[in-house]
């Protein structure tokens, strides 16, 4: 690796630069180095070795590696001793190589040349002296040998950690420079060989070219940085398409003016670069800060983007001349569907992203999806908040406050953020930042007038291409030696098209693909197909049929069959599993009807495995699948993609929560393939992946039901009905634990309107029920309580028993959370009565350990002792391990508030033994933290300390907010674990 360690770590005798073997081993220390002192979590130590598809096993990977790490850093290290270097707290794993146990006997100096460049950074920004920060800057650049981890892949290169640093190191580049320019001394040597490495390595970064021609200008070579630009400017076109930038001119200007003026003016105007870089200069210290690690969400930017120079000069002129805070920071761009606002927004971002060193976000709002499956702003929220590193548990629930704390994590970043495809302006409105440091770019159908006239944003309208640049554009994709042999013919297709980048490169794709088809062919399909003249884009997104039509009716019959059937998916992408289902084909068929679609550009790839289309198209294909010709086959894969989604969540759902209560399902019609999972990580992380499917496929069931129908009222209503309700059910526990519980009341209350139109009493029942839960953890306490007394009677209409026994059991639940025992054991006593007359010993077990749970927090612990024993013996009777452990955890806990500590060591053992043989880690961990407890009481503060760091282990492992209480007992203690660790 090129990030050295600038001599051995203290303590540890070893060679000056580390030389470790595995790949894998090499990433995770050089993240870790990256982020020296700070946790790196364990989550994102997987997403840096796997970041697309980590397998099962990843988790234990990573902590063979992280062993074969302290092994190398530290040989004779024994086993199940603490590192003195590599450290593990609930965060994750961290890497301190300057504090820590061997502090006393460090030597003068940092360990970390990244640590020595960046204090270096700092007090040169301290200084007022500008020849001496510049020479400072020099000495931190020197310590750079190279790109970050130059030696390892390129996906790991790409990690955010690693970018980021990068971003660092042009930071000070251009800042060197302008110390050195604004002292009026630059460092004839130095500087310019630094300029010359950061402009090789990155050739297309203007703001270091322009300082670099400067540099070259004020030692007397003004000829060089003229030819320079001149090489930049050939070098841009080709590659990029574009002229120089703004800078680049205004650099190649007082170049000029340095070298006709004379040498008194000369001197006078050099003192300084004027514009972006006097902002930056002024802005102090604001880029000295860089986030270690800064979201890179941008999508892929468009390798032969083509045309818009206009608009890219507009735009781009809004951040010129100007520093931290001063330009217009909020873009909207607007214009009809296909007119290629994404990629122009995309390509724009790429270029001036450096600008923004705190990172990038990206979001699909989907505010035209023609499902009307709209991104919801909360949704985006977490999103974003989680990419800004907030652990998931710590997200709050309510929008206003995700808001807030997502505008607290923006103040004082330079942060670039691309909203796509928004509704409106209030689609946007909670998702700016509070303060002007960053970058927004918003690209809609809409104008989005209220943003303009309350914000101050700046509007850039766009229009259909210009013909020179429609032309240009068609010259790129087919070559101009095609596009100039068939001049005429070319004209013609850019003229029937309407000049849309979508439509143009749809025809470019066929065109391409059948070189023998010549443009003269292509033109007259355009025309006997239909003219594109009457595009109109914002209500109707299906101007463009003709260019659709065209490349559709080329496809072989199954590719065009799956191609109307990806028509009926809500969510932004699908994947190939639910691919699968929905054309009822073999796995290995599908794939070569996608590699079909995809050749003919009408699908893309999102990432492996999971394909999309753009929104225009896939409202063709729902309309393709809406005829009557294909209505049977259409309704038949609606339904299998349904059951899809439906058996397969409930599956994982159950794979997480064995124990939970399941609505019983219908089979699945024939031809749909359920997914299976090994584990609970594999669940997890498959409804992670198909969340937003997941929820936008029960929004448009709601919205629209079965594309093309008149109304809801088809044989098909009570099926869609179903789905929306039990959909909506077996993804209740995931949402919950996932704290997405405004998502969760918000899907609540479709199921239960779809329940309603659908005449079904007992989903209705089942939606209210779950409705009413979520608002209870949202606070909305009559509401909930509304909701669940009408569940109650609707499972006594249907006279669903285990039904109202449950929703007299969340009644208590929540009678307990408002601190009302007594009507809490009330509907505890009626949940009870309910399993007796079932016969449901189980339901009559878990009600028994509830029951003991309530008097454990009225302070009744001698009658908590009869309930958890009850529960322990019904619980035992019909095989019930999960319900056996809790009840001899809560009788524990009952047995210590007694003080009867060793009897509560006693049942405490019990539910550890079961809870680690049917691999439950957090309850292992919460029922270690318990015997701990007990240790403490009994007066044995060493038994009680090994106990809570075995549980803080565990929940270490799991990533689980738990481990932040668990750590202050042990910290509390004064011993053990964790004071080694500080």
């Amino acid at each position: 690796m090129h990030f050295r360690v600038l001599g051995p770590l203290r303590g540890w005798s070893g060679d000056a630069e580390l030389r470790l073997g595995p790949p894998k081993q090499r990433a995770v220390l050089a993240l870790l180095l990256v982020r020296s002192g700070q946790p790196v979590a364990l989550h994102e130590l997987v997403d840096l070795l796997w970041p697309d598809d980590p397998p099962h096993t990843a988790v234990n990977v990573v902590h063979r590696q992280m062993a074969a790490l302290r092994r190398t850093l530290e040989p004779g290290l024994p086993a199940r001793t603490p590192s003195r270097w590599v450290t593990r707290d609930a965060a994750g794993y961290r890497l301190d190589v300057t504090g820590g146990a061997h502090a006393a006997s460090a030597a003068p100096g940092r360990a970390l040349d990244l640590e020595d460049f960046r204090d270096l950074v700092r007090e040169a920004s301290s200084l007022t002296d500008h020849h001496r920060a510049a020479g400072m800057l020099l000495r931190a650049l020197s310590l750079w040998h190279g790109p970050v981890v130059a030696d390892l892949t390129p996906g790991v290169r790409q990690h955010p950690a690693f970018v980021a640093v990068e971003a660092e190191y042009l930071s000070a580049v251009r800042r060197a420079a302008d110390r050195a320019l604004a002292g009026g001394t630059p460092i004839a040597g130095e500087l310019p060989a630094r300029l010359r490495e950061a402009s090789d390595r990155y050739p297309l970064d203007e703001a270091v070219q322009a300082r670099l021609m400067l540099v070259l200008a004020a030692v007397g070579r003004s000829a060089e940085a003229l030819d320079r630009f001149e090489r930049l400017r050939v070098v841009l076109d080709e590659e990029l398409g574009l002229p120089p930038g703004p800078e680049l001119r205004e650099a190649r200007r007082r170049v000029r003016e340095q070298t006709e003026a004379t040498t008194s003016s000369s001197a006078h105007r050099s003192s300084g670069p004027s514009g972006r870089i006097d902002q930056d200069e002024r802005a102090g210290t604001e880029d000295d800060v860089v986030a270690l690690v800064a979201p890179a969400q941008l999508p892929a930017d468009l390798a032969s983007f083509t045309g818009r120079r206009h608009e890219l000069d507009v735009v781009s002129s809004l951040l010129a001349g100007t520093g931290t805070g001063q330009a217009p920071r909020l873009v909207v761009i607007s214009g009809m569907g296909g007119v290629g606002k994404t990629t122009m927004a995309v390509h724009w971002a790429h270029r001036v992203a450096d600008r923004f060193p705190g990172g990038q976000l990206y979001v699909n709002l989907r505010g035209f999806h023609p499902s009307g499956s709209v991104t919801g702003v909360v949704e985006v929220l977490r999103s974003f908040l989680e990419a800004l590193g907030v652990p998931v548990p710590r997200v709050p629930a309510g929008l206003e406050a995700q808001a807030s704390l997502y505008r607290s994590l923006l103040a004082g970043r330079r942060m670039l953020i691309l909203l796509d495809n928004a509704r409106d302006s209030d689609h946007v409105r909670h998702l700016l930042p509070g303060t002007t440091g960053s970058l927004v770019i918003v690209t809609s159908r809409n104008q989005l007038v209220d943003l303009v006239a309350t914000q101050g944003a700046h509007p850039v309208a766009l229009d259909p291409l210009p013909r020179p640049e429609a032309l240009a554009f068609l010259a790129a994709r087919l070559g101009a030696d095609r596009t100039t042999l068939e001049a005429d013919a070319a004209a013609q297709v850019v003229d029937l098209t309407g000049r849309l980048p979508l439509t143009l490169a749809l025809v470019c794709a066929q065109a391409a693909v059948n070189p023998a088809y010549s443009l003269q062919a292509v033109a007259t399909d355009l025309r006997e197909f239909g003219s594109l003249d009457s595009f109109s884009g914002e209500s109707a997104p299906t101007d463009v049929r003709s260019v659709f039509s065209w490349s559709y009716q080329a496809l072989t019959p199954g590719a065009a069959r799956l191609f109307r059937l990806l028509g009926l998916q809500a969510g932004p992408d699908c994947s190939l599993a639910a691919t699968v289902s929905l054309a009822c084909l073999p796995r290995a068929q599908v794939r070569l009807l996608l590699r079909e679609l995809l050749r003919a550009s009408l699908v893309f790839e999102t990432r492996p495995g999971r394909y999309g289309c753009h929104e225009l198209l896939r409202a063709y294909a729902a309309e393709l699948a809406g005829l009557e010709e294909h209505r049977e086959e259409s309704v038949a894969a609606r339904t299998r993609l349904l059951d899809h989604y439906l058996h397969s969540a409930d599956v994982a759902a159950a794979t997480l929560g064995p124990s939970r209560d399941r609505v019983p399902l219908p089979a699945a019609v024939p031809g749909t393939v359920a997914e299976t999972f090994a584990s609970t990580r594999e669940a997890a992380a498959w409804l992670d992946t198909e969340r937003l499917a997941l929820v936008s496929t029960i929004r448009q069931e709601e919205c629209h039901g079965f594309p093309g129908s008149a109304d809801h009222a088809t044989d098909h209503a009570t099926d869609h009905a179903r789905h929306i309700w039990q959909l909506a059910g077996v993804i209740e526990n995931y949402l919950d634990r996932a704290g997405s519980w405004q998502v969760q009341a918000h899907l609540q209350s479709l199921a239960v309107r779809a329940a309603r139109r659908g005449g079904d009493l007992a989903g209705q029942a089942h939606a209210a029920r779950a409705l009413g839960f979520a608002q209870f953890r949202l606070g909305l306490f009559p509401e909930a309580t509304r909701n669940l007394v009408e569940a109650l009677a609707l499972f006594d209409r249907v006279g669903d028993l285990a039904g109202q026994a449950f929703t007299h059991r969340q009644l208590a639940f929540q009678a307990n959370g408002r601190g009302d025992h007594r009507v809490a054991l009330a509907q505890y006593g009626s949940a009870a009565a309910l399993y007796r007359g079932l016969g449901d010993l189980s339901g009559q077990g878990w009600v028994h350990n509830e029951v003991g749970w309530t008097h454990i927090l009225i302070g009744d612990h001698e009658q908590a002792l009869g309930d958890c024993r009850a529960s322990i013996t019904l619980h035992r009777q019909v095989g019930n391990p999960n319900g056996e452990a809790a009840a001899w955890d809560s009788l524990g806990y009952a047995q210590h508030h007694l003080a009867r500590y060793e009897e509560a060591l006693d049942s405490f053992a019990r539910a550890l033994v079961i809870y680690r043989d049917i691999a439950d880690r957090y309850l292992e961990a919460d029922t270690l933290v318990h015997i701990g407890d007990a240790h403490q009481g009994a007066g044995r503060p060493a038994a009680a300390v090994t106990a809570w760091e075995q549980a803080l282990l565990v929940l270490e492992d799991l990533g689980h907010p738990d481990a932040e209480l668990v750590r202050v007992k042990v910290l509390a203690s004064g011993s053990g674990m964790l004071r080694e660790r500080s």
